[in-house]
């Protein structure tokens, strides 16, 4: 690991200390699939990486824990953590409960809220022309984050967050990312058009069905894949 800066987009008024901005940071990396489960997570890298004391990065590696987003493993130290069946049912859970509540909660989408939207679905497809799988995913979990941000909650922003980055270590168990991301794109587009048309119980229903049928074919991988 090279040096990074903290650059941390957090409002002024919350004031972070450095082994919160380290598990920002390396949240955003799983978040963005560049840290995959069964990594490791070695304290003297991130020390050099982040220019921290190992007290900062071990705070930060237990505040991941905490998340679920990191586990303990004898004689080899933290690593980024693989998900199970359980994990899955559990953050689908954790998903019906949010974004449908924001969807059946939301008022009239605004412009900026619908530009957000759209940014996310047009990065997605994007990385799709580009057959970037791992962008892909990423995008993807940053649309929902703005279904979640209709909540106009910073609290469940921020716990949504951790959802996200528990979802993106779950999409690492599929063998073919590319086969398991391709059918969402449209279906994303679709439940942003009829938030934009005011349509809110077709968009739930919408939404509905995309997170039963996800959370279907992710449990069916998991099942079928063997344990490392």
């Amino acid at each position: 690991m090279s040096p990074r800066s903290l650059s941390v987009n957090q409002p002024k008024e919350k004031s972070l200390s450095l082994s919160d901005q380290v598990a920002i940071e390396l949240r955003e990396d799983i978040i963005g699939g560049r840290l995959l489960p069964g990594m490791p997570l070695t304290e003297s890298e991130l020390v050099n990486a982040y220019n921290a004391s190992r007290n900062t990065v071990r705070e930060a590696l237990h505040q991941l824990g905490r998340e679920g987003l990191t586990s303990y493993v004898r004689n080899k130290g933290v690593m980024v953590r693989r998900m199970g069946i359980d994990d899955v049912r559990d953050i689908f859970n954790v998903r019906r409960t949010l974004e449908l509540q924001a969807i059946a909660a939301s008022k009239p989408l605004r412009e900026y809220q619908s530009d957000l939207m759209l940014e996310a679905i047009e990065a997605a497809q994007l990385a799709q022309d580009r057959e970037n799988w791992q962008a892909f995913g990423t995008h993807s979990l940053r649309f929902h984050q703005h279904i979640v941000g209709l909540l106009r909650s910073p609290l469940f922003d921020e716990f949504f967050t951790q959802v996200a980055a528990q979802m993106r270590l779950v999409f690492s168990s599929a063998p073919s990312e590319e086969n398991f991301q391709k059918p969402w794109l449209e279906r994303d587009r679709q439940i942003h058009d009829l938030l934009a048309e005011g349509n809110k119980k077709a968009a739930e229903e919408a939404m509905s069905s995309y997170l039963n049928d996800s959370e279907t074919v992710l449990l069916d991988i998991l099942a079928s894949t063997p344990k490392p």
